[in-house]
């Protein structure tokens, strides 16, 4: 193992992108806030990161064609990563188009990225790795193919128009830089994809799987008359001069960037009835769907290795993987950056000259969901969390600190395969062909505690989803007031953790039976919270909003004074003192008012059960919460406990509601009978317990889960 410590280093990299859509520019780092956030570099540093893919972006920096540059916050930024021994990898356009005084479609693209890198190369003259235009095959398919970025053409004159001038582009960029200092290299990235296809459409995959190493083949001065699109090129417009352009100028790559996600391989059916109507497309010849080969049963992606492979036999030339991100939950993050990691060891050990991995994405990227057309779109964590300032470190940095460090790392939440190498990943048609190895179930399972209670089920469904093994311990088999049991228990299952979710549920009968309410609830947690210390075992337990007495009048955060005003709220407020106290690595969810597919007595089911039953039901009017989507709970909480996360952490949908509003709210978008929900205060009521009028929750640690109107419509989506 520790041979991996010298054979591949780890680099960084922020997703970037200032892309044009019409006349409005998408800048990924002003969403992030990257540009005015001073911690990052360090953050960064503390990873053991060599290299740095950072952006000097041309639309950034001279977006108007008078502008007078201001390097200053760059340049901060730069000299920290120089101070750190981080090297620069310098990009100058990210999927962008330039700026709005230049055109992808003429030269002034050309000429005017060339005269930017002149002035970056003087400015930063000890910066020694370029890449000026990052995939610019990519960039040009988006831009001139499929008319989703500026200029929104989409014919195959465009994309090769484009195409050109990118790479020329990129040519004499580094003849300029060079020009200032002789050592830069560069670095050219693209995405690393394949396309497969029915016997019918070979031919097509043929033509495609040649045309992805273009923005390559041209670099390196490998078109020429004999080359299979040599003919393609000069149909679509592109003169015999430009391409000899390229074969009298090579810039070979010091190297190679690839960056393969597991979309990037696709599938051409014929057969347009077995996919939806947004995958289909075609040729002069042929409609046929395009899809992710991921997701067809009967097709097996190549996957990293073999098309790090044939790169390496296309070219010989050093290769990096610039980019390892994946969409998804934390342990399958984790498991691909831990496949790209061992693929570059493995073509290492096989004579394959690989330099490096990057963890991509550091800040996480916004709206990639919607391929970046939108201001709006899904955030996607990575090595850091920004769903609250500020950047939190998960489970990803520990796994490259580790790689740098040790060379390995492991989780027992990684001894499953990801999701794209199990059944789960097949969207079209029935898995019949698959090649990888099965997964090995952890020795460590995830131990939930609570066998019969809803949060206990949601648990074990969403685990069985992501692949965690997990194993269930109900009442009689977990009885949390004994602690012999329960260290039996662990000593039998060895988990790596343990999800508590034995709870004495109802409110008003713990001002009854408030022994048995702090038996479960308080003693239950603090005895777990003994055990899990001693046998180094990960805790996660659940604490509630009634810690609070509702006079704040506005969302209360972890760090609030608390003061329950019933049993209930008592039971849990002792729980977290003592969990903490004899387990400060526990991490205590304060969550309220679940809602959920486990879950038939929730209060939005049973207001659709009276209202469709003719029946009126009636909501407290003056009680205002922050109800919870059990799958983003469950979802999120898992993650926390990769993360290692600790202490408390409000979990709750984005969004406040009185109980009356929730109803009235439910039964409008069921299109039901509103005259059948009736109101009336709380103290009318006659619980017997104590509730705050106000008890919404916000979080100040670093989560804030969906909005809570999107959560409502994905849980009555699911009753449908």
């Amino acid at each position: 193992m520790k041979g991996k410590l010298t054979a591949i280093e780890i680099w960084g990299g922020l997703e970037c992108t200032v892309n044009r859509v019409h006349d409005e520019y998408f800048d990924q780092l002003d969403y992030s806030g990257h540009y005015y956030r001073e911690k990052d570099i360090t953050d960064f540093a503390e990873l053991g990161i060599k290299k740095m893919r950072y952006p000097i972006l041309w639309e950034k920096h001279r977006p108007d064609i008078n502008t007078q540059i201001d390097w200053s916050l760059t340049a901060d930024k730069l000299n920290q990563l120089k101070s750190k021994n981080m090297e620069v990898i310098a990009g100058l356009v990210h999927h962008g188009s330039g700026p709005a005084y230049v055109n992808m479609l003429n030269d002034s693209f050309v000429y005017g990225l060339v005269d930017y890198a002149t002035e970056v190369a003087e400015r930063f003259p000890w910066i020694n790795y370029y890449t000026p235009v990052n995939e610019p095959l990519t960039t040009a398919r988006f831009c001139g193919l499929y008319g989703i970025w500026y200029p929104h053409q989409k014919n195959d004159q465009s994309f090769c128009r484009i195409l050109i001038n990118e790479c020329k582009a990129t040519v004499l960029a580094m003849q300029a830089i060079r020009k200032i200092n002789p050592q830069a290299k560069l670095v050219q990235t693209d995405d690393l994809g394949k396309i497969h296809s029915t016997s019918l459409l070979k031919y097509q995959a043929d033509f495609e799987n040649h045309r992805r190493w273009l923005s390559y083949d041209l670099l390196c001065g490998m078109i020429n008359k004999a080359h299979p699109l040599w003919q393609y090129l000069l149909s679509s417009g592109i003169s015999k001069s430009e391409l000899y352009f390229f074969l009298d100028n090579p810039c070979m790559p010091h190297i190679m960037g690839f960056n393969h996600y597991l979309t990037s391989e696709r599938y051409l059916d014929e057969d347009l009835s077995a996919y939806p109507a947004h995958t289909h497309g075609g040729n002069f010849h042929y409609t046929y769907a395009d899809v992710e080969a991921v997701r067809v049963g009967h097709i097996c992606p190549d996957g990293p290795y073999k098309l790090l492979k044939e790169a390496w036999e296309r070219y010989h030339l050093p290769m990096a993987i610039t980019e390892v991100h994946l969409f998804c939950t934390r342990e399958e993050q984790m498991r691909w950056l831990d496949l790209q990691w061992n693929t570059a060891i493995k073509l290492k050990n096989e004579g394959v000259d690989i330099r490096a991995i990057t963890a991509w994405a550091l800040l996480g990227s916004f709206g990639w969901n919607k391929l970046l057309t939108q201001h709006a779109g899904d955030y996607e964590a990575g090595v850091f969390d920004l769903s609250n300032s500020p950047p939190r470190p998960t489970a990803l940095a520990q796994m490259i600190k580790a790689y740098n460090t040790t060379g390995e790392f492991h989780h027992p939440a990684m001894s499953n395969n990801g999701w794209w190498q199990r059944k789960c990943r097949v969207t079209y048609g029935n898995e019949t062909y698959f090649n990888y190895e099965p997964g090995h179930q952890s020795a460590q399972p995830l131990l939930i505690i609570g066998k019969s209670g809803a949060l206990a089920s949601a648990f074990a469904s969403i685990c069985e989803l992501r692949g965690i093994f997990y194993q269930f311990a109900g009442y009689k088999g977990a009885d949390v007031t004994n602690i012999y049991q329960l260290e039996q228990l662990i000593k039998n299952n060895n988990p790596w953790a343990i999800v508590n979710t034995a709870d004495f549920v109802s409110i008003d009968d713990a001002e009854i039976s408030s022994g048995y309410c702090y038996a479960i609830n308080t003693y239950g947690a603090e005895n777990l919270a003994l055990l899990c210390q001693e046998y180094a075992i990960k805790l996660l337990t659940f604490s509630t909003d009634l810690v609070f007495n509702g006079i704040k009048n506005k969302p209360y955060l972890e760090s609030d004074t608390k003061k329950p005003l019933n049993v209930y709220g008592h039971s849990k407020d002792l729980a977290e003192e003592k969990v903490l106290q004899y387990h400060p690595n526990a991490l205590v969810v304060r969550t309220s008012a679940l809602f959920g597919p486990w879950n038939k007595t929730n209060f939005i089911t049973a207001v659709l059960n009276s209202i469709q039953n003719g029946l009126t039901f009636t909501a407290v009017s003056d009680v205002c919460l922050s109800p919870t989507y059990v799958p983003d709970l469950v979802h999120t909480s898992l993650d926390l406990i990769m993360d290692d996360e600790c202490g408390i952490w409000h979990l709750c949908n984005n969004g406040q509601t009185s109980w009356i509003e929730l109803a009235l709210t439910v039964a409008e978008r069921c299109r039901l009978n509103l005259k059948l929900i009736k109101s009336k205060p709380l103290n009318q009521f006659g619980f017997k317990a104590k509730l705050p009028a106000y008890s919404v929750l916000s979080s100040e640690r670093g989560i804030i889960l969906s909005p809570l109107d999107n959560a409502i419509d994905r849980y009555l989506q699911q009753l449908i």
